[in-house]
């Protein structure tokens, strides 16, 4: 079932191009949900020609097994430190708590998080923001905690950024025969964690998704169609139905390989 999620626009304006965004509810995602099962069942009835499925970095992240119970988590004392410099934001609880910074530095290894520690120290002191998670990168960016809006049960759990992102969002694309792509988004921005084909245009795909079609809160739609619309829905149509016969002869040539 197709869905445009309240406070969220359905149609979009990019660089000339126009876009309907649908959100698809989902169950509450586990570690003993199969992501293949949940795309085939829930996803690819209502797919169309031309379009594209994003999905949430999280959903990815917690059918991997990836979600931790706080009660799992005991930090140290490097955790508890570092934690109180970490800045609070309306985009989430980040690193700001020992436990996401425990998980962080397990993730990333101690002495990573603490050359990320002294170039955060040091951004601050220049104004300048972000140091921290440029020297930490993508594994202790990716890491969200439990906050006030966030779905139960993982209000009470750490979840950390999928595993290998690009794979997944190929493996997603052979699987439906659609292009797929892995964000880590929110009602602030997105990021492309992971694309294929990756010649699709990245700058563009995020733009169209900036303000967050799938929700932040209670909407259970962590998986979504961009669906090209207008003039211009013909000629995209006609490319990704040619990307998507490449995206059969890829899996047809992987599943013999691997025979």
């Amino acid at each position: 079932m197709l869905k445009v999620n309240e406070q969220k626009q359905k149609r979009i304006e990019v660089e000339g191009w126009s876009y309907d965004r649908f959100a698809i509810p989902t169950p509450v995602i586990g570690p003993g949900d199969d992501l293949d099962v949940l795309l085939t069942q829930l996803v690819l009835p209502e797919l169309e020609a031309g379009d594209l499925v994003f999905i949430s970095e999280k959903m990815v992240a917690c059918t991997q097994g990836r979600a931790i119970p706080l009660s799992a988590i005991v930090p140290g004392r490097l955790a508890r430190l570092l934690s109180r410099f970490v800045t609070k934001t309306p985009r989430g609880i980040g690193l700001g708590m020992p436990e996401t910074m425990q998980m962080a530095i397990e993730e990333c290894g101690v002495i990573r998080i603490l050359f990320a520690a002294l170039a955060g120290a040091l951004g601050r002191l220049s104004g300048q923001k972000g140091w921290f998670y440029q020297v930490a990168g993508k594994k202790a960016s990716t890491i969200d905690g439990p906050c006030g809006y966030t779905l139960p049960p993982y209000n009470h759990y750490v979840v950390l950024g999928p595993s290998d992102p690009q794979a997944v969002a190929r493996h997603c694309a052979e699987r439906l025969h659609h292009p797929a792509a892995i964000i880590d988004a929110n009602d602030y921005g997105v990021e492309i964690l992971g694309l294929w084909p990756m010649s699709l245009p990245r700058r563009r795909l995020a733009a169209a998704l900036r303000d967050n079609p799938l929700g932040q809160s209670c909407q259970r739609t962590p998986v979504g169609i961009l669906r090209p619309v207008g003039e211009r829905e013909a000629e995209v149509c006609a490319k990704l139905d040619a990307m998507t016969s490449g995206l059969t002869e890829c899996q047809t040539d992987h599943s013999t390989s691997t025979n």
